[in-house]
């Protein structure tokens, strides 16, 4: 049958119920337990009357016996129903199975017992109907797309889906306690920006009619949380969607979710002991593991993590000087490695895509330092080696999971970094970062030296072993036409 055959039948079936005066969408349900505590506690249930709720998952009949099995968000159970000669009013009975199909959500009313099987079910000659479902789900959900653009279907279909979403839950809620153990206070910053920085991305535009205004959404939480260490906080962080107009792979989405963190008083070799040992708090905390296959990588993150400076990598893999580079010697690097691009990008976007090359193939994990000053625009110099910068990035699995430094709060040495930025920003670079003189400004206010730290739920999909889309509940999608 066709998908509006079957739609067309469920329609009849709603006809049919609505004109028996049962409203097909209640809005009360009388649920008193979830189907785990059945199945889980089956000794102490035993005996007892129950009202459970679910959606019909299967429907077997025997003549005067049928047997529904309905699953809630924490199991599933059989439901053991025999027919009776009397109805009751608003209730379906065995008798009137054939008006309910699988997908249709029900409330069950009855005792709970073993069959003669020995399956633990529910006994029960009335069910209630809480929500008739108009299109039946599929039995296998395997397209991509159509996956990604009916996820509501393909959590039904395949639960996989939906448990690796309870597991970003707690990826991100083991963040928040161990931050929130540490002293850190979670603070939301605005969205809309008119002015974004704290990276190098292509930002969305939008409008704001109140004021009518351009505004861009974020590209980072960064700048607005390094204003409340000026205005007198000394430990915060936030937790939310950031926006990049970037493209689509396995690794990057435009809008994901990210989280940031600002402690004064600190610096680069504090943020490394410290989210160090997040990192591997949050891998606990979510997975229970701190062992991973991902890709080709076996990775054990149980160690204590070793510690290679940038310049060091690119002069043992390619010898390139980061301090004084030679640009068609890094064309060149990337074009025997494979790498397709008009190259009309600036000289420092071309030796972080030498890097990349060395990145891909390292297992991990250590800590990368020390990258280059005209790559970190807002990292504070190292005092050994001005021409680096007090930077750090965690490398696990071919992917930097994260981005942390000494924060710059020279508000003379940021004016000009900024200028530096604004200049290639203005000369075609979508992806440098802008002037922001309010930044300026606070910083000329004072703000404490800090360490700063970042990282995006790239780090959960990397863990979990899938790309992007499939770790978020609802990818963005070209439109359907």
């Amino acid at each position: 049958m066709l998908l509006e055959d079957y739609r067309n039948e469920r329609l009849k079936k709603l006809e049919e119920i609505k004109a028996r005066g049962i409203d097909p969408y209640p809005a009360k349900s009388f649920r008193n337990t979830k189907i785990s505590d059945i199945v889980n506690h089956f000794e102490e249930k035993q005996g007892q009357e129950v009202t459970i709720v679910g959606r019909i998952v299967a429907i077997r009949s025997f003549g005067k016996l049928v047997f529904l099995k309905i699953r809630d968000y924490s199991g599933e159970v059989q439901i053991f129903m025999k027919a009776e000669d009397e109805s009751r009013e608003g209730l379906f009975g065995a008798k009137d199975i054939r008006l309910l199909d699988l997908g249709d959500f029900v409330e069950v009313t009855g005792n709970v017992d073993k069959s003669q099987t020995g399956e633990i079910s529910v006994f029960s000659n009335f069910v209630r109907l809480l929500t008739k479902s108009l299109r039946p789900l599929p039995e296998k959900f395997t397209n991509k797309e159509e996956r990604y653009r009916r996820r509501y279907v393909d959590m039904n279909v395949n639960p996989e889906v939906r448990e690796r979403l309870v597991r970003r839950s707690k990826f991100w809620q083991a963040t928040r306690d161990f931050m929130n153990k540490h002293g850190f206070i979670e603070i939301n910053v605005p969205v809309l920006e008119h002015t974004t920085g704290g990276a190098d991305a292509t930002p969305f535009t939008t409008h704001m009619n109140a004021l009518d205004e351009d505004f861009y959404l974020r590209i980072s939480h960064e700048l607005p949380l390094k204003r409340l260490l000026g205005g007198g906080f000394e430990k915060v962080y936030d937790i939310g969607p950031r926006f990049r107009n970037e493209g689509v792979d396995d690794e990057h989405l435009p809008e994901h979710i990210a989280f940031e963190a600002y402690a004064a008083y600190e610096n680069y070799e504090d943020g490394m002991k410290f989210y160090e040992e997040m990192i591997k708090y949050v891998a606990m905390e979510t997975w229970g593991t701190l062992k991973f296959h991902v890709g080709d990588f076996d990775i054990d993150l149980d160690c204590e993590w070793p510690r290679y400076k940038y310049s060091d990598l690119l002069r043992e893999k390619f010898d390139v000087d980061v301090f004084n580079p030679n640009r068609e010697q890094l064309i060149q690097i990337l074009k025997d490695n494979g790498v397709e691009s008009d190259f009309d990008m600036t000289t420092p976007h071309l030796i972080d895509h030498v890097w990349k090359l060395i990145r891909k193939t390292s297992a991990g994990p250590f800590w990368l330092i020390e990258e280059p000053l005209s790559l970190s625009p807002l990292a504070k110099k190292s005092t050994e080696n001005p021409l680096v910068t007090e930077r750090f990035h965690p490398v696990i699995a071919g992917t930097e999971m994260g981005n942390g430094f000494s924060e710059l709060n020279d508000p003379l040495d940021q004016l000009e970094r900024f200028k530096e930025q604004q200049a290639a920003r203005d000369a075609g670079d979508e992806e440098a970062q802008m002037l922001d003189m309010d930044f300026v400004e606070m910083l000329e206010y004072g703000m404490p030296p800090a360490c700063g730290w970042g990282n995006s739920e790239r780090n959960f999909w990397l863990l979990e072993g899938v790309p992007g889309r499939e770790a978020v509940p609802f990818p963005t999608m070209r439109q359907a036409e």
